[in-house]
């Protein structure tokens, strides 16, 4: 049994999606200089509330907008804390991530009367684009990927073009180098900022929420399994970049997709050790390029106007 198919990327797609999603809101954050390593808490709230309203309201499709809203409100409490109220961001950060982790799986046996797993809801489907699901080789492929793919497609050029090629985007790059100089050429830093924080919410709990009601059709408690962290492993090692960013997360999805088939392939090998595979890279990512690789230079450091 071969292990590279059309499956496979099909596979590695699907479990690239869920960080390229948070490394988009996380690179914005950082752009701007904010640092927010509290994207895998965001995305547990995201996963939970694409679940709740899916099974409440028996739509997906708002289950993914309920998510963004929730991505507002965690990315705007983290706004509220470390650009408002000026709090050290790495502490925000990770109350961010301990308070999603532990209140979402606290809130499955309240709302569904189990622990640990949600019953199962409408999830979002695949759809089949006229042409492109007949080619050979590649057809299949077409056919097992949803909106949200191809949405995911749009927002990468999309953050890359506004970063990169617009007044708006240098506006967030300015606060993120040198906040004091952005604010003396007129630039409102913390405006800029919390709407920045703000949107890296967003992105996230969008990420989380792809896991849940289109890889998956339920929540489960920490069903995010560190992508969170995988998608700041990327942002480093893409220098703080849109397309190697997103190469990054590419990589670590074919990764976890080869050791998911090579349980089947070569059982003997330990699963443990096989799951670990995608974190192992980003280890050797983040020793290999975090000494090389150049932050945005006021990343980390609060602001206030003299």
């Amino acid at each position: 049994m071969s292990i590279f198919t059309i499956s496979l990327v099909i596979a590695a797609i699907h479990l690239a999606v869920p960080i390229i999603l948070p490394l988009l809101g996380g690179l914005i954050s950082e752009r701007s200089g904010v640092m927010n390593i509290g994207l895998e808490g965001m995305m547990l709230g995201g996963a939970l509330t694409a679940v709740v309203f899916s099974f409440l309201i028996g739509n997906a499709w708002l289950g993914l907008l309920a998510a963004g809203v929730s991505g507002v409100v965690s990315g705007g409490l983290l706004a509220f804390l470390t650009v408002t109220l000026r709090g050290n961001q790495v502490v925000a950060s990770t109350a961010i991530n301990l308070v999603g982790a532990g209140l979402t799986a606290a809130l499955v046996p309240i709302i569904w009367g189990v622990d640990g797993i949600s019953p199962g809801v409408a999830k979002i489907p695949s759809i089949e684009i006229p042409g492109l699901s007949a080619l050979p080789v590649v057809g299949p492929l077409f056919g097992e990927l949803s909106l949200v793919d191809y949405g995911t497609i749009v927002l990468v050029v999309g953050v890359w073009w506004v970063l990169f090629h617009t007044d708006l985007g240098l506006r967030v790059r300015a606060c993120g180098e040198s906040a004091e100089a952005a604010d003396s050429a007129g630039i409102d830093v913390v405006r800029t900022r919390l709407f920045a924080v703000t949107f890296s919410g967003v992105f996230a709990a969008l990420g989380g929420a792809y896991l849940s009601i289109v890889v998956l059709d339920a929540f489960q408690a920490n069903m995010t399994q560190g992508r969170g962290y995988l998608a700041l492993a990327a942002l480093v090692f893409g220098k703080w970049r849109v397309w190697p960013g997103v190469a990054a997360c590419v990589v670590f999805g074919f990764a976890e997709a080869i050791a998911l088939r090579s349980q089947i392939v070569a059982p003997d090998i330990p699963h443990e050790l096989l799951q670990a595979m995608p974190y192992v890279l980003a280890l050797i990512a983040l020793a290999t390029f975090v000494g090389r690789g150049t932050a945005p230079a006021a990343v980390g450091k609060e602001f206030a106007r003299a």
